[in-house]
């Protein structure tokens, strides 16, 4: 099944089987909880951007919330690439209380070849990325950082400063690098001179395999710790399709192996659903965020003593 919304009866039914279901937590007696704000595909243009202070002010007001995470896209795939509108996003970000955890999107970097985007090689505008919204490695960005690991420190991936990983109330939470536009295999065919195949190919080969390491120590972290619960975040949903094969074989088989509930969060296709029994695994719940909009976010609740493990709500931002 492709896409599947949330009904009803479906969390019903997830709550009896103790999977990730949406909806706030309301079991007593569960033990601490941590809540946290979830976004994605936004800014998007100039009238986002305007109304972004009210989406951060809306979170900032939310005092059980202490972290951001962001599944990537931090523009439309049709803004321009350049430093200058990438950082005046970073500092849009920076205006959360919280620290804030972004992995990164097509349209930041692998879209980038696009005309209208500017025309700029991919490849050096992932470094930009890199560069603007990852000063330090190990730490994230948002009003307060936070110390997070990063693969960065691994020698055969130390590239990947994005990768990151950290633990809350015992849950394992966890980045990887995967993207939309085919997880980069889409050719850069607006380039000057057209497509560059190898340099496309040997990026994508490169992240794919620090992304396959960075999803097995994510679980080996959470069975060494014998962790309640995994959070694992793409920018996108990692479908039966070119691009994403191994990836999803590989979450698909640790997961299973797992057996606790593991959330997988993206974004990319700018419509709220959630779908348990993802891929036929009982334990792992698929859950896409809000894209395209300034106006909603989620309110994401980690009760570790909870069979659930993750509940959520939806939030919409108070008009002007």
């Amino acid at each position: 099944m492709r896409n599947v919304v949330l009904t009803a009866a479906m969390v019903a039914a997830s709550l009896t089987a103790g999977l990730a279901s949406p909806g706030p937590a309301s079991a007593a007696g569960q033990g601490p909880s941590f809540t946290f704000a979830l976004l994605g595909d936004t800014p998007y243009g100039e009238a986002q951007e305007a109304a972004f202070p009210r989406l951060v002010k809306d979170v900032n007001a939310a005092r059980d919330v202490r972290l951001v995470l962001h599944a990537g896209d931090v523009k439309s795939g049709s803004t321009s690439c350049e430093d200058a509108h990438l950082t005046a996003t970073k500092e849009l970000y920076q205006t959360f209380d919280d620290p804030f955890v972004l992995t990164p999107g097509d349209n930041d970097w692998t879209d980038c070849h696009r005309v209208a985007a500017g025309g700029f090689l991919p490849t050096e505008r992932l470094q930009a990325m890199r560069r603007i919204f990852y000063p330090v490695a190990g730490r994230t960005i948002g009003g307060h950082p936070m110390k997070v690991e990063t693969q960065a420190r691994d020698r055969e991936h130390s590239d990947y400063v994005e990768n990151t990983r950290f633990t809350e109330k015992r849950v394992v939470f966890a980045t990887a690098h995967v993207v939309g536009s085919a997880n980069g295999l889409a050719p850069w065919n607006e380039l000057p001179g057209g497509d560059r195949p190898e340099l496309r190919l040997a990026e994508y080969e490169a992240r794919k395999a620090a992304a396959l390491d960075w999803i097995d120590g994510t679980f080996d972290a959470a069975e060494r710790t014998h962790a309640p619960g995994v959070l694992l975040m793409l920018q996108a949903e990692p479908t039966a399709s070119d691009g994403f094969t191994e990836i999803r074989e590989r979450i698909v088989e640790r997961s299973r192996a797992y057996g606790k509930p593991v959330l997988l969060v993206h974004g990319d296709e700018h419509v709220q659903e959630a779908e348990p029994n993802y891929a036929g695994v009982p334990n792992l719940t698929r859950l896409e965020t809000f894209g395209d909009t300034a106006s909603q976010w989620l309110r994401v609740t980690v009760k570790p003593k909870s069979p659930t493990v993750f509940s959520w709500e939806q939030r919409t931002v108070p008009a002007a």
